[in-house]
């Protein structure tokens, strides 16, 4: 079974493996609800952010649990479009892109939050100009909604790229998320993933959380939150490790898991004992 890892953020809290887990979830199957995040989660990290892939058996996994609990959702930063292409259609799925900022519900069409539309002409400005500005090697990630200025491939870079990043969030008035590598650049509009989960959770009897970087601990601390006030709520925290974040992401979950292609693993065996 994956170790488990307790928050160093929160009160003791009495161990629990994934078989008591998924136990418990079995109970309350119904009232389930499942969130993933993508990059780093159900695909692994790579050089070429366009180029990512899920890990194998992750998405026949998800398809498996989708009908045993009562809803599955992908929180991610990716755009909607984006998790639609590479998700293959999954039926059942609920899709949230750029942190909550667009959103599809099994498979429906995709919807903008209207506070954050005006500020796509300012996003694709910015875009250009770090295309300009930033040195080579950085690779400018134009969402519509958002900016990402990754330095994996270039890790030198990483302090000027921020430095950068930075200077512009604060003349355009615009928020940052940084994770693996990686700065974003997003409207000054309230989503995150941790509001996300908190409104998703609302009336659910249950529900996991699979993230592996340091704006899935936001999500983390929606679960904690619900659980704090409700104590019929059962809520279950998983770090994905990562040489980059993986040790912070850990610190605040319940367990951990290897990698993506583990996590598919674990999924499979998941649908089993909820069967």
């Amino acid at each position: 079974m994956p170790p488990l890892n307790l928050g160093s953020d929160q009160q003791p809290r009495t161990p629990m493996d994934a078989d008591e887990a998924w136990r418990t979830t079995a109970g309350r199957a119904a009232g389930t609800v499942l969130f993933f995040d993508f990059d780093g989660t159900l695909a692994p990290v790579g050089d070429d952010p366009t180029a990512v892939q899920p890990a194998p058996n992750v998405l026949a996994a998800i398809e498996a649990l989708a009908p045993r609990v009562r809803r599955i959702a992908i929180v991610s930063a990716r755009p909607v479009e984006f998790l639609r292409d590479r998700l293959g259609g999954l039926a059942g799925v609920d899709l949230y892109g750029l942190y909550g900022l667009e959103h599809s519900h099994s498979g429906g069409d995709t919807v903008t939050e209207p506070a954050a539309l005006p500020w796509v002409p300012t996003m694709a400005e910015l875009a250009d100009l770090a295309r300009a500005e930033l040195p080579a090697g950085t690779l400018v990630e134009f969402k519509r909604l958002s900016v990402a200025l990754h330095w994996r491939t270039a890790p030198q870079l990483g302090e000027a790229v921020q430095e950068w990043g930075q200077a512009q969030a604060d003349r355009l008035g615009l928020r940052v998320q940084g994770g693996r590598m990686v700065l974003e650049l997003k409207p000054p509009v309230d989503r995150d993933k941790g509001l996300v989960i908190g409104e998703l959770i609302r009336d659910a009897e249950a529900a996991w959380y699979f993230g592996d970087d340091v704006s899935d601990i936001r999500a983390f601390a929606a679960l904690r939150a619900r659980a704090a006030t409700d104590p019929d709520f059962f809520g279950v925290c998983v770090a994905v490790a990562n040489p980059e974040t993986g040790q912070e992401v850990a610190d605040a979950a319940d367990l951990t898991i290897d990698s993506p292609a583990a996590l598919g693993d674990f999924l499979s065996q998941a649908s089993h004992r909820l069967a």
